[in-house]
């Protein structure tokens, strides 16, 4: 090899070369200045096997071994330095090494400046490819630290959902998720079209940007979010960020202590258990509490339907549709004949004579409180049969 002598030469000033070339990355590249991230021993000893590596390739050839610009690409990744930043400081240390390579080459009057340019080539073209080397290993590295995040923070998730985080790790596992330690927090629960489906795409990026930290867990048959809610104004941009994911979703009562998580998402599922129709929507359980009640209990639900609304319910189909609609948007109308008639595009007159039909059926007076509640919950019972 025409620099065989050059690089013995080198290699038997390894120790001091890996210490300079180390300088010189520390002084042009920002992220390896901080010690806590880069220790100097760690870039000492990749500079010097590094440059190892190179030279013993130009004194002995064969075919280049790449392991010690993959242990860096993978060591880089493992302490979190830019890939940019890798790379630029092995552009750096190769401009060092072929630095050091010429100045010993000029003492050497067998090596002319013929040899040293046909060589100039082949130095760079070994350096491209450890640079490749680096960069490979580093992208695996990263791809496989991310997957191992990925799982973890799911499982502190999991374990907020499932309420097996204990008060002593509360707050380390709110800082591993990037949570604030205190609320108030809300979780929200969406349903998901087939297993796997994520309904709320985007709402993640939406919320950050938003200043609005979350964790998330995917479900088979649901997508569920805890998010905080820093300020006053947080839950309507919370709200409104959901709402334009098109699914249907249902939102738990703010909450303030992390170890509540558990209870929010039975009141989150049971809000998108009260949602009416099939389209679209977000329900909060503050909305309509008794549809909440109604949905946490369908057993009991289903007898209060049959109790009260049964001689309804065993109507022609046109007429029982007729009277439950009515009564639907009497109640939406907070009892008022009027306004019920106005969204129904009727007469008053017919609203009140259907309101009546239901209280002869039912023998239950719309006029006593409790018989209307007994109703509108019971009609809560029909619109979502089984909710749970």
């Amino acid at each position: 090899m025409i620099l065989s002598g050059v690089a013995e030469a080198l290699q038997a000033r390894l120790p001091e070369l890996g210490e300079r070339m180390a300088l010189r990355i520390r002084a042009h590249v920002e992220a390896y200045e901080e010690e806590s991230l880069i220790p100097l021993d760690s870039l000492r000893h990749s500079c010097t096997a590094n440059a190892d590596l190179i030279l013993s390739h130009l004194r002995l050839g064969g075919t280049p071994d790449a392991s010690s610009a993959r242990e860096t690409g993978r060591l880089r990744a493992e302490q979190g330095v830019p890939l940019a930043d890798t790379l630029h400081a092995y552009r750096i240390g190769s401009q060092f090494l072929w630095t050091e390579i010429l100045a010993e080459a000029r003492t050497r009057p067998e090596v002319s400046g013929d040899l040293l340019l046909s060589e100039s080539t082949e130095f760079w073209a070994l350096s491209g490819l450890y640079s490749e080397a680096v960069a490979v290993a580093y992208r695996e590295a990263a791809a496989e630290l991310t997957a191992q995040g990925q799982a973890r923070r799911s499982a502190l998730v999991e374990a907020l959902f499932t309420g097996i985080v204990t008060d002593r790790t509360l707050w380390e596992t709110a800082h591993e998720l990037e949570l604030p330690e205190h609320g108030p927090y809300a979780v929200a629960a969406a349903k998901a079209g087939a297993p796997g489906e994520e309904p709320l795409t985007g709402a993640e990026a939406a919320l950050r940007q938003a200043n609005l930290p979350s964790a998330w867990r995917l479900l088979p048959d649901q997508q569920l979010a805890l998010i905080a809610l820093p300020t006053a104004s947080a839950e309507t941009a919370c709200l409104r960020i959901l709402r334009r994911t098109r699914a249907r979703v249902g939102f738990s009562p703010r909450f303030h202590s992390l170890r509540d998580t558990p209870q929010a998402l039975r009141f989150a599922r049971l809000a998108l258990a009260g949602l009416e129709g099939t389209g679209p929507g977000v329900a909060r359980f503050d909305d309509n509490p008794l549809a909440m009640v109604v949905a946490a209990a369908p057993a009991e639900a289903t007898h209060l339907m049959e109790v009260v609304l049964r001689p309804v319910l065993d109507l022609p189909a046109a007429e029982r549709s007729r009277l439950l609609r009515t009564l639907e948007h009497w109640f939406a109308a907070a009892g008022s004949a009027g306004a019920a008639a106005r969204s129904l595009f009727v007469h008053p007159n017919t609203v009140r004579y259907r309101l009546r039909r239901v209280e002869e059926l039912t023998g239950r007076s719309l006029s006593d409180p409790r018989a209307t509640a007994d109703i509108g919950a019971a009609l809560l019972a029909v619109r979502n049969p089984g909710a749970s």
